[in-house]
């Protein structure tokens, strides 16, 4: 019996490894005598200027090879007459590796300007700076200025909204799934404006080798899966630690709300570092009333619990306080690739979250077909858009 059971486990091992086999195989086949086939065709060298910092008499641009060969920059340009340029660590550039071209050049601020690089083969790619302003510097002061940008926008509003829990207390059953539904239509809202701007930034700045739409999309969904997960065991230790699930939820919402809050940090980081003061404070504006209404999703919740000023406090926290780090990322060192990602784990999040909001109104015997929950939903939607506007 023994050696009949090691033997039906050989043969679901072999089972398992035998078709990979073949597979690396064929792939080892494809890059070595069968390379031929991978000639045909004429690979298109492609280089992407991520980003072009102004600092004192020089024009810094950030290159990257994004296409499918080597490239080298022979020459770079500004407003279509050649300049001098040095290229660090070299000029040779292997697929996705990036390196920055120096420019010594008088520029003037908010004065637009193109900047160009042309590669061996004469190819030449370009960038437009609407207005030159001057790269931010690292120092104590603008560190705190961001800090301060991140509470009025995050924090601060956030807090505002959750002021609102004393009132949700007092309303009766029907207002209480209006509200979860509220709750439900700003989740909502929120997840599908994170898409957006994921999209957006991917399209703006993301070469196309990186399949932005495709790379939002499997963020998203692997965010939402995981998080699904995560805040099943959470309610499920909530239970086992005598935590009230309406708290586990608040705590999820807060936990999303936080990420999202992170990309639009971001968003306002790199506005003001890239020298657009008045979109950056359009931004800081929109967002601080914005934000408002994310208090409210965290209040709904728990307004028929009894809640400590603490807990509510840490709560707050976790939603509006990650909207300062994602300024100081977005300020100091900002990343087109690193921001699609955020904004799609915050999306993902939030989907998971407003997910478990609308069971949660199942199980309290509300159809989401009702009219407090209908139009809670569309209410939300309504508001998040209205407030929008302003951003």
């Amino acid at each position: 019996m023994e050696l009949g059971g090691k033997s039906s486990r050989a043969k679901m091992v072999a089972s398992g490894v035998i078709p990979f086999i073949f597979l690396v195989v064929l792939v080892v086949y494809i890059f070595g005598p069968g390379s031929d086939m991978l000639d045909l065709g004429v690979p298109l060298p492609e280089i992407t200027i991520e980003k072009i910092d102004f600092v004192d008499s020089e024009i810094i641009a950030t290159v990257r090879n994004t296409g499918p060969i080597p490239v080298e920059i022979v020459m770079a340009d500004v407003n279509d007459r050649f300049q001098p340029a040095a290229v660090e660590p070299d000029r040779f550039l292997e697929r996705y590796e990036a390196s920055k071209v120096r420019i010594p050049f008088e520029w003037n601020v908010a004065e637009p300007y193109t900047i160009g690089l042309t590669i061996q083969d004469g190819t030449r790619f370009e960038r437009d700076v609407k207005a030159a302003a001057p790269a931010l510097e690292s120092s104590l002061e603008l560190f705190a200025f961001f800090a301060l940008i991140g509470t009025y926008v995050g924090v601060i509003p956030v807090a505002i909204g959750l002021l609102w829990l004393p009132f949700i207390k007092k309303i009766s059953r029907a207002k209480y799934h209006f509200f979860l539904a509220l709750t439900a239509g700003l989740l909502l809202f929120l997840a599908i404006d994170s898409v957006e701007e994921a999209l957006a930034v991917s399209g703006e700045s993301l070469s196309d080798s990186f399949n932005g739409a495709l790379l939002v999309a499997t963020v998203v969904v692997l965010s939402f899966l995981g998080l699904y997960h995560s805040g099943e065991r959470l309610v499920g230790t909530a239970r086992k630690s005598k935590i009230s699930k309406p708290l586990a939820i608040a705590l999820m919402i807060a936990i999303g709300i936080g990420l999202h809050n992170f990309g639009e940090g971001l968003a306002i980081g790199a506005a003001i570092g890239l020298g657009s003061i008045a979109f950056s404070t359009f931004l800081i504006v929109g967002f601080a009333i914005h934000n408002t209404t994310e208090g409210i999703a965290i209040a709904a919740p728990l307004s028929r619990e009894k809640m400590m000023l603490g807990k509510l406090a840490c709560l707050g926290m976790i939603a509006g306080v990650p909207t300062i780090f994602g300024a100081w990322v977005g300020g100091f060192a900002f990343s087109p690739f690193m921001t699609v990602i955020f904004l799609s784990v915050g999306a993902g999040a939030i989907f998971q979250i407003t997910l478990v909001i609308l069971r949660w109104v199942r199980e309290n015997d509300q159809s989401l077909s009702s009219a407090p929950v209908a139009s809670g939903l569309a209410v939300g939607m309504l508001v998040m858009y209205i407030t929008s506007i302003l951003v």
